[in-house]
């Protein structure tokens, strides 16, 4: 593991609330860089470079803007959550490979907008030619509802036959963290809650094209990648998991130090004799026209 993966990550005291800013920094900092992998893949087989214009659907913390202006892309993000979206201003404003400057072209420049895919129009700029949607689905239920909405809210930003790349999980017998996200659905049940689209469902072969054909979008080609989850000890990746979002209706449901605990003991299988937890997954994207 990088030595960015074995930080080791703490809450003062467990049953202290957390509050929306710790939660976004447990995401950029624990968990997002686990789906780097992802990024990078689709990037390569696009050729993302000087000429891509992207708009990142559900940008988070932003590493998948910084990974795509590195490679001289020019990047908008947008996204409702104001906690993570700061956390990418701040990562974008401090970045080299982002700032513009008089050795650097105006394509490495960087926008971030919070709200809805619509609030992103290009503004007197070309339109873009790459529609991202990291945020994978397939792992809770529901979880692809508001993605064809948002999809054909920035379709119209787009050009004309652009590219637009969608991402989900991989089948469970692949992905070592279905078990743990388990968890998540079987807690609000047993509290007989309503999951709001946060129960772990298994992902299904066709939960891509399925969003895909109600945003009228055309596949044009899919890849898997391996993307392991690791951690430098248990506590980390029970901070980083919960960052997710998929354990929200559990936490409503019982509380979080029930959550955290019942989470850790689904990590045992994947503790490392050194302390670490590592979690081979796989990950699914589809390339579609526009």
């Amino acid at each position: 593991m990088t030595p960015t993966l074995v930080r080791h990550h703490r809450y003062a005291d467990s049953s202290a609330p957390v509050d929306a800013g710790t939660r976004a920094r447990d995401w950029a900092e624990i968990q997002e860089r686990m789906l780097a992998p992802l990024y990078e893949a689709v990037f390569d087989r696009l050729e993302v470079g000087a000429g891509t214009r992207m708009l990142s659907i559900g940008c988070g913390s932003g590493l998948a803007l910084l990974i795509a202006a590195s490679r001289g892309a020019r990047v908008t993000g947008v996204d409702t959550d104001r906690e993570r979206l700061a956390l990418a201003r701040e990562r974008l404003a401090s970045d080299p490979a982002v700032r513009p400057g008089p050795d650097r072209a105006a394509a490495a420049h960087a926008r971030l907008v919070e709200g809805a895919p619509a609030a992103a129009s290009p503004a007197g700029q070309a339109p873009y030619n790459l529609l991202t949607a990291f945020n994978p689905i397939g792992c809770a239920t529901g979880d692809s509802d508001g993605l064809a909405p948002a999809l054909a809210s920035a379709v119209p930003l787009a050009a004309r036959g652009a590219t637009v790349v969608l991402t989900g999980w991989g089948p469970p017998e692949r992905c070592a963290t279905a078990p743990v996200l388990r968890v998540a659905s079987r807690l609000a049940e047993s509290a007989r809650t309503p999951r709001s689209g946060n129960g772990w469902r298994p992902a299904l072969r066709d939960d891509l094209e399925e969003v895909a054909a109600r945003a009228g979008l055309k596949p044009d080609g899919s890849g898997r990648v391996s993307c392991p989850f690791g951690y430098a000890d248990v506590d980390s990746a029970v901070r980083g998991l919960l960052s997710t979002g998929l354990f929200d209706a559990a936490v409503r449901a019982t509380d979080r130090s029930q959550v955290e605990k019942e989470v850790a003991e689904a990590l045992h299988p994947h503790l490392r004799p050194d302390g670490t937890v590592w979690m081979p997954n796989v990950f699914r994207y589809l390339v579609c026209v526009a």
